[in-house]
């Protein structure tokens, strides 16, 4: 697999920058049924499934290691699970080339609980006073709720901004050679044959 261009790499970085700082300063102050969405794990979601499972694992890590630092909580806790989110929807990518519109739901309902879930367990183990109670489980089951409905703009939101940097599928190039068997669909079939010939009768 080739390395993401200097293009590409510029784009991811500001997007991070941008949406931790947004979620930080602003989505985490809106309450939704007392809980508030998280778009990181949705934005390493994204990637992952727009570029594939290294990149999509190196922007997990970035994205982790600014967040556990905006937060002044311990480095590499976030950025362990964020690892996992992004390598896992770029396998999905890669493994199945999932092209339904309704896969970034399903896929940003699973990082939502992989960061919840793993989050809680990974506090337990670390012995941070953190209760384990119905109402925690509750409130990541919302959550997972909430980010799921968001999923899709938010992906849409990623696929815009660094589909100018991304190459060209393969896939996609043999998909479109099949159905138009190799030629321009804006080719008109007298301009794929050539000019016709008509005799004429006497």
């Amino acid at each position: 697999m080739s390395a993401p261009s200097p293009r590409l790499v510029i784009r991811l970085a500001v997007l991070m920058l941008v949406m931790v700082v947004i979620q930080e300063t602003a989505i985490s102050q809106i309450s939704i049924f007392g809980v508030n969405a998280d778009v990181t794990p949705l934005i390493v979601m994204s990637v992952g499934l727009l570029t594939g499972s290294m990149t999509g694992a190196v922007m997990g890590f970035a994205t982790g290691l600014l967040v556990d630092t905006v937060l002044v909580q311990t480095l590499g806790v976030t950025s362990l699970l964020y690892i996992a989110i992004g390598y896992w929807s770029g396998r999905l990518r890669e493994l199945r080339d999932p092209a339904h519109s309704l896969v970034p739901l399903a896929a940003g309902a699973a990082a939502t609980a992989v960061a919840g879930i793993g989050m809680t367990l990974i506090q337990f183990l670390l012995g941070v006073d953190s209760p384990v109670s119905w109402l925690l489980a509750q409130q990541i089951f919302i959550t997972v709720l909430v980010n799921t409905i968001i999923a899709l703009p938010v992906y849409a939101f990623v696929r815009r901004v660094i589909t100018p940097a991304l190459p060209e599928d393969p896939r996609r190039r043999r998909r479109r050679a099949y159905t138009t068997g190799g030629l321009s669909p804006l080719q008109r079939p007298s301009q794929r044959l050539g000019p016709i010939t008509r005799g004429t009768t006497r």
